[in-house]
């Protein structure tokens, strides 16, 4: 019955409004959420993430990530490049993201600039049909069988073209952002069985904004802290969640805490750990459900990792290293 279900939720969703994941760590995958993030750190960044949600009930969603990105100050520009795995189900529905991104920053004073982000990329959604179980399958003596009258899609796999873009300001003490993925819509569906099944992937606004508070440059132990107040909201179709905390950091240790409301109801908190030494950076993160699935689901996982290529040859020639992209500490 549990595998019935998931397949059923699994085919509904594929066929009318899906929502795309999105990971409790949204600072460890900022272009995810907005391409204006694209080169806002002060040097070169890579890095992946992995999250794994709800393993309580059949590994229902795993999601994987992995991105480049850097800033050209003498074109004003950021550019960036996204590839994301998501399987759901274990397996029954996967999808496959690759993007590029580009930003423009406009500087309105020396701590003050607005950037502008744009993302292409490919989007391809392929579903195991043999994976699933329908009810016409079901013998109430044996189980499952092995044929079913519902109707096999003709392709089990399809390709799209995926438009996004996004705004973002940032000082140098604080930032705020919104993003629009999926201007064009594209369709996800595999059984055009009517017209609102059939309306593609809807429309997803992201807000985000935060500040860095920092507890002086270096405290008694000689190690600069931070601490960093942060939002973050996400609408896409009927689902909507808000996530509110803050993230702090002090030497080469960070963490952060967060509550996730998905306005329907209270959905999560969020636990993070963390740590970084030179260029590298891990970080340890677990969604503790608090809603109705909290007996079940298992909550959520996400280990990710992160390399800043901040050498002293690239930082050194950087003398006037931008004080707005600094305000940025728990993205870097």
């Amino acid at each position: 019955m549990r595998k019935l279900l998931t397949a059923i939720a699994l085919l509904v969703g594929t066929l009318g409004n899906a929502q795309d994941p999105v990971f409790s760590q949204f600072y460890a995958a900022p272009l995810q959420l907005n391409p204006a993030f694209a080169g806002s750190s002060f040097a070169p960044r890579f890095g992946g993430i992995y999250r794994n949600q709800w393993p309580g009930i059949n590994q229902a969603y795993q999601t994987y990530a992995a991105f480049y990105e850097q800033s050209i100050d003498r074109l004003n520009s950021g550019f960036g490049v996204y590839l994301e795995g998501d399987n759901a189900g274990n397996g029954i529905l996967k999808s496959t993201n690759a993007a590029a991104f580009y930003a423009y920053r406009m500087r309105i004073n020396d701590a003050l600039s607005i950037k502008l982000g744009l993302e292409a990329g490919l989007r391809q959604t392929a579903i195991n049909w043999d994976l699933l179980v329908f009810p016409d399958q079901l013998d109430p003596l044996n189980g499952a069988v092995n044929t079913s009258l519902e109707q096999r899609p003709d392709q089990n796999s399809h390709t799209r073209l995926d438009l996004s873009t996004g705004l973002l300001l940032q000082s140098d003490r604080w930032w705020a952002g919104f993003g629009l993925k999926h201007l064009n819509t594209p369709n996800q569906g595999f059984l055009l069985l009517n017209d609102n099944l059939s309306q593609g992937l809807p429309l997803r606004y992201t807000v985000q904004g935060g500040m860095e508070i920092r507890v002086n440059e270096r405290n008694k132990a000689g190690l600069p802290a931070f601490i960093s107040p942060n939002f973050l909201f996400v609408s896409q179709g009927p689902y909507q969640q808000i996530n509110l905390g803050a993230y702090a950091g002090v030497g080469p240790l960070f963490g952060g805490v967060w509550f996730r409301h998905t306005f329907g109801n209270a959905d999560a908190a969020i636990f993070l750990v963390g740590f970084r030494e030179g260029i590298f950076k891990l970080g340890l993160s677990y969604d503790a459900t608090v809603s109705g699935l909290a007996n079940q689901s298992g909550g959520a996982y996400e280990l990710s990792l992160g390399f800043l290529l901040d050498k002293d040859e690239i930082t050194t020639k950087k003398h006037n290293r931008s004080k707005i992209n600094n305000c940025m500490g728990m993205f870097q």
